[in-house]
């Protein structure tokens, strides 16, 4: 499991962009988006840096990230 700080995401719309931007790594990837604390947990088998790199090229600032 993942959890990335991503800024910039405030509204519906932006946790949507950003699960289908991480599914469109791996499909299979459970992803919960907590806009309050701009935290987004990934289940996946993909490499941290591909869903991070996906995130921010989706328009996401990826400030943070680890494994946990």
């Amino acid at each position: 499991m993942y959890e990335l700080q991503v800024e910039e995401m405030s509204c519906g719309h932006c946790a949507s962009t950003v699960t289908k931007s991480v599914q469109a790594v791996d499909a299979q990837a459970r992803v919960e988006v907590d806009l309050a604390l701009r935290k987004v947990r990934v289940q996946s088998t993909a490499e941290l840096d591909k869903i991070a790199a996906a995130i921010v090229a989706a328009g996401y600032p990826v400030v943070a990230s680890t494994t946990v």
